[in-house]
């Protein structure tokens, strides 16, 4: 992608990422894993909110990185009152008509998932999906994120690393790719332009998490930034298991050994 350039500090790799991601923002919503393509997947999903945030009955959401507003919708679902923040342009305009044609009444604006400008003590949660793995200062981060929330109120991650590829999942990917070659696989829908993969691949190597975000050390950093009752949960095949169906049976296996979880933390009271 022209106009994207290793500019060598942080600002600059922030800079990629935002470009980064408004470039995606047009395809975003034709993967599965990123929009939900069946009540089954929704309602997994739900049962994984109320698990660790419990129902909304009203309270104060703040989506970060909302993207194309999917987890704020689910957040609406369970009648909380939901805030999605994105720093990507793109993004907003979908996450915006998204909700104007099923009426929803979420507020979308721009924000920095970092550093996002709400008052302190503003909401009873926050909730992210695959926005750790592509921190540039998740410290900082983490510090922000316990600053806007309630005494009391409660942080969910949901995430997984990217980078560390296990034996069975190279062998189940190398497998779909033999198999799709010689025509005995229908090949996945394409949702990332080819030049964008380069770029992705860039950034990572380059984030705080480049080895990997693993959920014990994004725990760890959570512990030590001030958050408390940190839970880790690596059981998300409810989940998995209604996404799988979007994908063949060989690609749904490899997505099912990735190290994925969800954490959810405390803010003392």
């Amino acid at each position: 992608m022209s106009g994207v350039h290793n500019y060598g500090n942080n600002f600059g790799l922030r800079d990629e990422i935002k470009a980064y991601w408004s470039a995606r923002a047009t395809t975003f919503d034709l993967s599965p894993g990123h929009e939900i393509f069946s009540e089954e997947e929704r309602a997994a999903w739900h049962r994984l909110v109320i698990k660790h945030l419990g129902k909304g009955d009203g309270k104060s959401a703040l989506d970060l990185a909302s993207g194309t507003g999917v987890i704020s919708h689910l957040m609406d679902d369970l009648g909380y009152r939901v805030t999605g923040l994105d720093w990507a342009e793109p993004m907003l305009e979908r996450a915006k008509a998204k909700a104007k044609s099923r009426n929803r009444t979420i507020s979308f604006r721009m924000g920095d998932a970092e550093n996002t400008m709400e008052p302190n003590a503003a909401y009873d949660v926050i909730i992210n999906r695959h926005l750790v793995w592509t921190l540039v200062d998740p410290k900082a981060a983490f510090a922000e994120w316990l600053r806007v929330l309630k005494p009391g109120g409660r942080l969910l991650i949901v995430d997984g690393d990217f980078v560390n590829v296990s034996f069975a999942e190279k062998l189940l990917k190398g497998l779909a790719n033999w198999l799709q070659k010689r025509g005995f696989l229908k090949p996945d829908t394409v949702h990332m332009p080819a030049d964008l993969s380069g770029v992705h691949n860039s950034i990572l190597s380059r984030v705080y998490f480049s080895q990997g975000a693993r959920a014990d050390a994004v725990a760890e950093l959570l512990r030590t930034t001030g958050f408390e009752q940190i839970v880790v949960d690596t059981d998300l095949r409810d989940i998995h298991k209604t996404q799988a169906k979007n994908w063949n049976v060989v690609k749904a296996a490899a997505r099912g050994v990735q190290h994925r979880y969800a954490i959810c933390a405390v803010k003392p009271r």
